[in-house]
Order: C-alpha cells, then sequence, then structure tokens
C-alpha cells in the first residue's frame, strides 16, 4: 500500500516535470520566433546591429539549454518527448503569432537540430561534465542556423509566404556590419550563431548545477 503511493507520488511528479519541461521549450520558441521579426535597432562602434542581430538571437540558445538538462537528468528519451511535444504545440502558436512562413523554418530546423543535439549529447555523456552540453549545442546550432534563415528569409523560399508580403531578406548589406556586402539574412545567420555560442558557452554555468544532480535515468 505504501509503495503503491510512493510509486503514484513519483509517477505524478514526474508526469509535472515533464510537462514544466515542455512549456519552458514552448515559450522558449515561440518567444523567440516572434522577437527573430524584429532587428536589434543599435549602434555599436559604428556597427549598425540590425544588420546582424534580430532579439530572438538571445532567447533561442536557451531552448539548447532545456534539452541537454532534460537529457543530463532523465535520459535522452524524455529529452526527445520534450523536443517532440515542443515542437507539436510551438509550430502551432508560431503561425498564428508569427507567420507561417517562420513556423515552417522554425518547426524543420527546431526539430532536426534538437533531436541530433540529443544524439550527440549522449554519445558524449560519458566524458567531462562540460563537452557533451557545448559540443551538442554547437553542432546543433550550426544546424539550426543554416536551415531557419535559409527557409525564413531566403528569396528562394518565398513560396512559404503563400501569396502574403514577401519576408524575404535578400537585399545587400556588409558582412556583420563591416565586411563585403551580402544578402541580410546571411548576415544576421551569422552573427545569430556568433551569438548562440556565446550564449551556449554561458549556459554551462547553470548546466554544472544540473550536472551535480543524480540522473533519473540514461536511456
Amino acid at each position: 500500500m505504501q509503495n503503491s503511493a510512493m510509486n503514484s507520488s513519483t509517477n505524478s511528479s514526474s508526469t509535472m516535470t515533464t510537462l514544466g519541461l515542455v512549456a519552458a521549450m514552448v515559450y522558449v520558441v515561440v518567444l523567440s520566433n516572434v522577437l527573430v521579426q524584429y532587428p536589434l535597432n543599435a549602434e555599436i562602434g559604428g556597427v549598425q546591429m540590425k544588420d546582424l542581430l534580430t532579439l530572438g538571437a538571445f532567447t533561442y540558445p536557451l531552448a539548447f539549454f532545456v534539452t541537454d538538462a532534460t537529457n543530463r537528468h532523465f535520459g535522452p528519451n524524455k529529452a526527445r518527448l520534450v523536443v517532440l511535444a515542443g515542437f507539436a504545440i510551438a509550430v502551432i502558436w508560431s503561425i498564428w503569432l508569427a507567420t507561417p512562413r517562420i513556423a515552417i523554418a522554425s518547426g524543420s530546423a527546431f526539430l532536426i537540430a534538437q533531436l541530433l543535439d540529443v544524439s550527440v549529447f549522449n554519445r558524449l555523456r560519458q566524458t567531462a561534465w562540460w563537452l557533451a552540453p557545448l559540443v551538442s549545442s554547437v553542432i546543433g546550432s550550426i544546424i539550426d542556423t543554416i536551415l531557419f534563415f535559409g527557409i525564413a528569409f531566403a528569396p528562394v523560399f518565398n513560396a512559404l509566404d503563400f501569396g502574403s508580403d514577401d519576408g524575404s531578406l535578400g537585399f545587400g548589406v556588409p558582412f556583420l556590419g563591416v565586411g563585403a556586402e551580402v544578402p541580410l539574412w546571411v548576415s544576421l545567420a551569422m552573427g545569430d550563431f556568433i551569438v548562440k555560442i556565446l550564449i551556449s558557452l554561458a549556459m554551462l554555468l547553470p548546466y554544472a548545477v544540473v550536472a551535480k544532480r543524480p540522473t533519473i535515468a540514461t536511456a
């Protein structure tokens, strides 16, 4: 009787934790899909930040932290569940709050990059505590950045606007605000990737706290 009550309590706690992780993932992705439509209107050292960064660059990398923390503490199966559930809900919300093209780009990039992150992390699980989250986040960020910015803003994918205003960002700007002229989406993609890597490094600090907690599952 006591064991049954304990199991029921454990299952309930696990369910609530999973729902909390899914909610965190959905929040990060939907917020990022809204913020990616807004360039960073600032000037630093004569460089126009709007030519290399959107506000979404500062929030989306947190999705990798959610995935890696889930993977570390609960194992890859729970991490994949959080990714898939977060993907389904976030895409629906993004269609409403952003645009169908951004929702498609975000969904495609998110699903592929996050599932790859789970696999890479799991392969490196037994190495130094910082290696798995850093390497998996870097590899996932490369794939995510290429897929998202290519699909969302490259003119070749303008059919995904489905007859509405063309959301492509193919006009030329200085690369990262200082280099040769490239399409704006290319400069934004590189700026976004740089921020992703910097935030991934910063997220190693809270991840270190997670890594010290006992794991519940590793399979």
